[in-house]
């Protein structure tokens, strides 16, 4: 048991609860620590597990403020500061487990002035573009999980087998990464969802869509890089967290994430729209949209079947677009290609033969093809052979006119997880009808969902993200436990634990009794029990077993364990 952990207990034990809860946010203590009393606490923060998880959080300035602390060298506001993270005592001397743990630490080398270069007109168009692409990367990513959440391993990375999926010219982990950040996405049982907030940004224009991720990036840096409300030059990062072994690596991590954004560029200048963002200014796209093409609204339709916008789509356009197509290149002149299972799949979603004719002579330049209007009219027509809706008992019901084509739905093997079964002349499952009709849509089958009416309705296949339950990160609950076994006699209670401590260890301890004629008298003892207000154990000196009452006991120091 450490010897510094006593006054340490007090402390904590005058501090208010407003204290505590800074000191344990500081120390990142878990909101269910399973602390008993204010020993606990006290012995838990001098762990030295804890005391490196503690150091680790400090910045480059608390971090050489704490050394000089260890010198003596400290004033009063570093002090005070250093003692809200319990790593010095009362008398502002730095507790020895802390002391011992700095001193080992190699030197922290002096901040040096660093000013940020601006880009070059060549650097700065790099970075533009490199913006456009992974913001429209991230628009591909929130596509992909918006209708088929993307699995993700235990560690929250994507599997791999999503990263193939993905073809997108970005890296798609740091992809997910931003749009976490953003809110645009959450990870929900090992799955990337896409948030409510993920429907809006896709129908905005890439300015909106940029400015928020940039703003989004510029929140989430932790406080060691950050200067009001901006961030400190970039070329300071990497020393932020001198004592933390993870940080080297998340620093590089968020330097490759704002190049990604256009924030930096490769030769570590900075573009003019990041200035305003690193002086804690609001978000300027202004310099950024001027090295950028014009979003556009037309679209070419050729008579292979495929469509050719001849610059970069506006986003709502290519949504509604990309819903009733194969999106096939993602530059700059996107290509899109259409077939029948992709009309398909907007009929399910929604669309009706007029709403796509119409909404493609709206937005053609050479208006619609012969081939593509045939196309649409024969899957339309084709569309809705096989129903899917509710039944009666609550299960799925799938019926349709051409008996032999409900056979051949019986029999799929592809279908199977559906335990879709023969009931007179409909197929049964105890399946939702969303999911068998888009079952049935991926298996390439006519399907249409059907209310209990035989209405047609649309089958969006859309698995957003739970709002997020605002999670508890007050200690109140642990503080007031701590309260409550505080009893009236510390010293008393100090002693109970030590020798409680003693006894589990079977050490040898020298006891200090108190002796009816107000003497004391020192003992050497093996402790063996403890119970009923008595410590029981072997006089060394003596040879004999002695039993004396815990009231008696004025101290005890371990000798041996």
């Amino acid at each position: 048991m450490s010897t510094h952990a006593r006054p340490l207990a007090d402390r904590l034990a005058a501090a208010s609860d407003a204290q505590l809860e800074e000191l344990l946010r500081a120390r990142s203590v878990r909101t269910d620590a399973d602390w008993e009393d204010f020993f606990d606490a006290a012995e838990a923060l001098l762990e030295s597990g804890s005391i490196e998880r503690g150091l680790a959080a400090l910045t480059r300035t608390e971090a050489q403020h704490l050394r000089d602390a260890v010198q003596g060298n400290a004033d009063a506001d570093a002090l005070t500061a250093l003692a809200s993270r319990g790593f010095v005592d009362g008398d502002g001397r730095v507790l020895p487990p802390v002391a011992d743990l700095v001193t080992s630490r190699p030197a922290i080398s002096e901040a040096s002035a660093v000013e940020e270069s601006p880009s070059s007109e060549a650097a700065s168009a790099r970075c533009a573009e490199r913006a456009f692409t992974t913001i429209g990367d991230l628009a591909d990513l929130l596509l992909a999980a918006r209708s088929t959440p993307l699995a993700l391993v235990a560690t929250g990375a994507l599997s791999a087998g999503e990263r193939r999926r993905l073809s997108t010219t970005s890296d798609p982990d740091q992809l997910r990464e931003i749009a976490e950040i953003s809110g645009l996405a959450r990870a929900v049982d090992r799955e990337l969802r896409v948030a409510a907030r993920a429907e809006d940004w896709l129908a905005d224009p890439f300015a909106v869509r940029w400015a928020h991720v940039a703003d989004s990036f510029r929140d989430a840096l932790p406080d060691g890089i950050r200067s009001n409300a901006g961030w400190v030059p970039v070329a300071e990062w990497h020393d932020a967290f001198p004592w933390s072994t993870s940080w080297p690596a998340r620093a590089q991590n968020l330097v490759a994430l704002a190049r990604l954004l256009g924030l930096r560029a490769d030769d570590d200048t900075e573009p003019r729209w990041a200035t305003p963002l690193r002086r804690g200014e609001p978000v300027d796209t202004s310099a950024l949209e001027s090295l950028l093409p014009t979003e556009v609204d037309r679209i070419f339709l050729q008579n292979d079947l495929t469509a050719i916008a001849p610059g970069p789509l506006q986003p709502a356009l290519d949504n509604r677009l990309r819903a009733m197509s194969e999106h096939e290149s993602a530059a700059q002149a996107s290509s899109y290609r259409f077939t029948a299972e992709s009309i398909s799949r907007a009929l399910v979603d929604g669309e009706t033969e007029s709403g796509i004719l119409a909404f493609l002579h709206e937005v053609s330049l050479t208006g619609v093809p012969q081939p593509l209007e045939y196309l649409v009219a024969q899957t339309a027509a084709r569309h809705g052979l096989v129903r899917v809706g509710p039944d009666a008992t609550g299960g799925t019901s799938v019926s349709s006119a051409d008996e032999n084509l409900l056979e051949a739905i019986e029999v799929d093997r592809n279908l199977r997880p559906m335990g879709l079964v023969r009931q007179g002349a409909q197929l049964a499952s105890r399946v939702s009808a969303e999911t068998v009709a888009w079952a049935l849509t991926d298996a390439r089958y006519p399907a249409t969902l059907v209310d209990r009416d035989g209405a047609t309705v649309s089958a969006r296949r859309r698995r957003l993200a739970p709002e997020p339950h605002p999670v508890s990160t007050s200690h109140a609950a642990l503080i007031a436990r701590l309260r409550s076994r505080q009893g009236p006699d510390a010293d008393a209670a100090w002693l109970d634990r030590e020798l409680e401590t003693a006894v589990r260890a079977r050490a040898v301890v020298l006891v200090e009794v108190a002796m009816p004629d107000g003497s004391s008298r020192e003992l050497t003892l093996e402790a063996s029990g403890m119970g009923g207000g008595r410590l029981r154990g072997r006089d060394r000196a003596a040879d004999v077993e002695r039993t004396l009452p815990v009231r008696s006991i004025r101290s005890v120091r371990v000798l041996e364990s």
